[in-house]
């Protein structure tokens, strides 16, 4: 008898508490590997998320005993020629991009392995928060396909010489390692991943949001200038900044002692 049941979505999207959202890999299955399916669908929900005026926060997540296992292997050897690569990957860089792009602070809650593409997919979040047992690698050299791609967002997380080693090795690393290097910014308890991650998403979200979509932009703005075009750039930021209520609210408050109210 045929099964007749819905197919799952390959990915979920929860809207929680003051404006925080978490969009969830699910392909448990498959580790969460990312399908062309899960791209498009990842790349449409961030744009519609960018829009909606009631997100503060994003935080990437994946279902079953993986984070993000990088490109679905299987799919990669379908693939018919090389034009047809190349768009699968033009379509991945772009859902790196729209994170980096997202207007709002993005966080990546990883547990399990964060491998290859999901390890660029960690690297392209504002922030990352790690359980203990969480492992990352770029192990496309151990398979003859050397990981170009990821190593986009490899290379402007961590310094050179331990991108170079995670890349021409392909060794895997642990927790502690990638937090020492600068791949996440902390390592709690297994049971604890989620709880600190929505304490810190729900502390950036309670910041005026108006602020943080400037300096998120400003930032990534800036990584690319030198550093006397990016003091001008930055000064002109805040140079606007100061003349939003938000600022005007948040010095007075603090002059007066009390809370702002934004």
């Amino acid at each position: 008898m045929n099964d007749s049941r819905p197919a799952e979505p390959v990915l979920l999207v929860a809207h929680e508490a003051n404006g925080v959202v978490c969009v969830t890999l699910n392909r448990p299955g498959q580790r969460n590997a990312l399908s062309e399916a899960l791209l498009r669908t990842l790349k449409s929900t961030l744009a519609d998320l960018a829009a909606d005026p009631a997100v503060r926060v994003l935080i990437v997540a994946g279902t079953g005993p993986a984070f993000c296992a990088g490109h679905d292997l299987r799919e990669l050897r379908a693939l018919p020629d090389e034009e047809a690569a190349r768009g699968l990957f033009e379509l991945c860089g772009e859902v790196m991009l729209a994170l980096r792009r997202f207007p709002h602070p993005v966080i990546a809650q990883v547990h399990g392995v964060a491998t290859a593409a999901g390890c660029q997919l960690v690297a392209s979040c504002d922030l990352a928060i790690a359980c203990d047992h969480a492992r990352f690698a770029t192990p496309g050299v151990n398979i003859g396909l050397f990981c170009s791609t990821p190593a986009v967002a490899l290379t402007r997380n961590v310094a050179y010489k331990h991108a170079m080693q995670m890349l021409l090795t392909g060794d895997v690393i642990d927790a502690e390692t990638a937090q020492r290097i600068g791949l996440v910014n902390s390592v709690v308890p297994t049971g604890d991943l989620e709880t600190h991650t929505r304490e810190l998403a729900s502390q950036i979200a309670s910041r005026p949001p108006a602020v943080l979509t400037l300096g998120k932009a400003a930032v990534q703005a800036q990584l690319g200038l030198d550093e006397a075009a990016a003091y001008a750039d930055m000064g002109a930021v805040m140079a606007r900044n100061l003349l939003m209520a938000e600022a005007a609210e948040g010095i007075d408050a603090f002059l007066a002692k009390r809370p702002p109210h934004w």
